[in-house]
């Protein structure tokens, strides 16, 4: 017998048929409860991009609706079977509806995750042990223009901060790698202070690095079996990264600590993943 595959990509879902919507939902129960209780209960059926607890419109009766988004259309539509018409959560049964609207306004422009999604999707079918991540190179690519002061008659030094990083993803059990390239940059019109660079340029290195996970990530595909087996396969092009012998004068590193620079808001924040509709 053939055995049936899903395919998932580091990318963040767009496509309609892997999004459902869950209405019903009672009144009385606090929105904290329901986003615990949905994320919990469809996570059994694959990983997900998204949960968002939404209260009904003014024109119709109290209570929520969620709205649920699957990295796969297949086990979407899995868990759409399994739960509609099912309480789950509450007493009363609840409506599970795959998405049908046709969204002119989605841009098909693929994104690719962020570098949060990306460990978080590839620990959940491969496990914390089933991948790893090591910084291959990091470089330091600042520069300074001259620049005129109009309003003062002098001329000034505007700073560009700027780090570029390679990160080399494998993954043992599969006998695959990958590479991804990140760059991070910020400018200044004047010089700053002294310590203000120091915890810019440890910013930059830690976004630089993040940015080249996830590029790395990008070029992943899991491929799940219907026999419960998981298969990693890397896509690699050979011109987009130089090889190692070519990396001359580029500062290698094995990893980078950022204990010091524990006040850095993180860059993949969950605020980020917002869906906006109409009811």
């Amino acid at each position: 017998m053939d055995i049936e595959a899903d395919i998932i990509e580091f990318k963040v879902p767009i496509e309609n048929n892997k999004t459902l919507f869950v209405w019903d939902i009672l009144p009385t129960l606090t929105e904290a409860f329901i986003y615990e209780s949905i994320w919990n209960i469809f996570s059994d059926f694959g990983a997900l991009y998204l949960v968002k607890v939404c209260q009904n419109a003014a024109v119709a009766e109290p209570g929520f609706y969620a709205i649920v988004k699957f990295y796969s259309s297949a086990q979407a539509s899995r868990a759409q079977r399994a739960t509609q018409g099912k309480g789950l959560f509450q007493k009363s049964p609840l409506k599970v509806r795959l998405c049908t609207r046709q969204s002119h306004g989605f841009s098909y422009n693929v994104k690719g995750l962020s570098n949060y999604k990306c460990q978080e999707l590839a620990n959940h079918y491969l496990g914390f042990n089933g991948w790893s991540s090591q910084v291959v190179t990091v470089q330091d690519i600042s520069s300074t223009d001259g620049a005129a002061d109009a309003g003062a008659g002098q001329d000034s030094q505007a700073l560009r901060l700027k780090y570029g990083c390679i990160i080399e993803l494998s993954f043992p059990d599969h006998n695959a790698s990958c590479r991804g390239m990140g760059v991070a940059e910020q400018s200044y019109q004047n010089f700053p202070g002294h310590m203000e660079v120091c915890l810019m340029r440890g910013k930059l290195q830690k976004y630089a690095k993040n940015n080249a996970l996830a590029d790395a990530f990008r070029k992943v595909l899991l491929v799940l079996l219907s026999n419960g087996r998981v298969v990693v396969e890397c896509r690699f092009d050979p011109d987009e990264i130089l090889p190692d012998e070519d990396l001359t004068g580029v500062i290698k590193v094995s990893d980078i600590s950022w204990d010091q620079f524990e006040n850095v808001e993180e860059e993949d924040s969950l605020s980020e993943l917002t869906l906006n509709m109409s009811n």
